[in-house]
């Protein structure tokens, strides 16, 4: 048995460990699993989504091979294990870019589309399994399904967001978009409240591919915040800048974020970018990955962990539930210095799972102070759930199972597709099994 845990840090737990590594003896390795098991790649996943204790873990970071690249169309076929940055750092030279990362490009091919995974352009292109082409999926009993959207699309559809429930993902082929360099134009817009930041997103969505927006999330209901757009440019004589990567080498005995330093940290943030505010050009990494430079750093919340909490509501309510959720958050005092608000598109999930949904999301990171932060989690619930909102899975770690499934209509449907051999602790807390 080996230690494994998740990048929230909640807690750390024995698992059998299978490495997969070779694309023929994956079948055989899965087959003859005798525990119940799930996929893990990066374990970049804030909760329990890639985390299986007592039971199996096919760490699938071993399968990280590119396959074929049509470099006239832009599709690439790779194995599961490979990361979002492989395929950056191979496209990006050759004119092409993945059209949709998160917040790191440090997490596998196959939890992205497992979580079927979002970045800052939702209302442009929407998530990453609007971007596949076909995936190749091992059951427990042996069976390979290859599917697509227009092959077994019902099998494509319960995979994508499907939280590697349905089977390994061994292999994807994925459309990227054609870009005439690694730079943006972007532009940073200060706001005071949520009135501004609504107004910024509605007039950016037709002329900008890429909106965000960092919140002041104890700043109390009105929420200042800074309003980031960007779109790619054609400039490609620049000088590309030097890596300056930063460890946080220890886990300190306790959070670093905290209430004490919560405050001051968010208002000399909010200050010094407000004097930066404006138009330039930066680097694709700087712009999708800020925290990617800084190794390790959900050390900082200490030896309890944290855990993140993000919600999408309906945007016709979405002003009222996050200024309550704010308030809230604000009298808890146990807010976040990583807050992110943006608005989704108006387009339907791919995913009979996915999370994205049209309307507003907001995600905060906490840290764990156990009961407080629990009572703090009650009080968003209830503001999601009348909101008729839902919680995303892939960063949560104590989503109660009717939120669950009342935020995500469709899972009656995904049951008939779950492969029994597979269950992780947000399976058998959610779905009983």
């Amino acid at each position: 048995m080996n230690i494994a845990s998740s990048w929230g840090r909640l807690n750390a737990s024995p698992h059998r460990i299978v490495r997969l590594s070779d694309p023929f003896t994956t079948k055989e390795l899965v087959c003859h699993t005798t525990h119940p098991g799930v996929a893990h790649g990066m374990g970049r996943s804030y909760g329990d989504v890639c985390l299986n204790p007592e039971g199996t873990l096919w760490v699938t970071t071993g399968l990280n091979h590119l396959i074929g690249f049509d470099e006239k169309n832009g599709r690439i076929v790779c194995e599961a294990g490979v990361t979002l940055r492989d395929i950056q750092l191979f496209a990006i030279p050759r004119g092409w870019i993945l059209p949709v990362t998160p917040g790191t490009q440090l997490v596998t091919v196959g939890g992205a589309i497992a979580n079927d995974v979002h970045g800052k352009n939702h209302h442009a292109v929407g998530s990453f399994g609007d971007h596949l082409k076909s995936l190749s999926l091992i059951r427990t009993d042996g069976e390979v399904i290859q599917c697509s959207p227009t092959e077994r699309p019902d099998w494509f559809a319960s995979t994508i967001g499907g939280m590697g429930l349905t089977g390994i993902i061994t292999q994807a082929e994925i459309q990227l978009r054609k870009v005439g360099s690694p730079w943006l134009h972007t532009e940073t817009i200060p706001y005071s409240n949520l009135d501004d930041f609504f107004h910024l997103a509605d007039e950016s969505e037709a002329g900008w591919e890429y909106t965000v927006s960092w919140i002041d999330c104890i700043s109390g209901s009105n929420g200042r915040g800074l309003f980031m757009r960007g779109n790619h440019t054609g400039i490609v004589e620049r000088p590309i800048p030097k890596k300056r990567s930063i460890t946080i080498p220890i886990v300190p005995p306790i959070s670093l974020i905290n209430r004490l330093s919560l405050r001051p940290f968010n208002t000399m943030y909010y200050h010094l970018k407000k004097r930066q505010a404006g138009t330039s050009i930066t680097y694709y990494e700087q712009f999708f990955y800020p925290l990617d430079n800084l190794l390790q750093w959900n050390r900082l919340y200490g030896p309890k962990g944290f855990f993140q909490y993000q919600s999408v509501v309906p945007r016709d309510i979405g002003k009222d539930a996050t200024q309550a959720m704010l308030k809230e958050i604000a009298r808890s005092m146990s807010g976040s210095f990583l807050a992110v608000l943006k608005t989704f598109g108006d387009r339907q999930p791919l995913g009979m799972l996915s999370f994205p949904q049209p309307g507003v999301t907001l995600a905060m990171d906490f840290p764990n102070l156990g009961g407080i932060t629990h009572k703090l989690f009650d009080r968003l619930d209830a503001i999601v759930r009348e909101a008729n909102g839902r919680i995303y899975p892939a960063k949560d770690a104590r989503m109660p199972r009717e939120l669950f499934e009342a935020g995500f209509p469709r899972l009656d449907e995904f049951k008939r597709y779950r492969d029994s051999g597979i269950s992780s602790s947000l399976s058998r807390r959610l779905m009983g099994s």
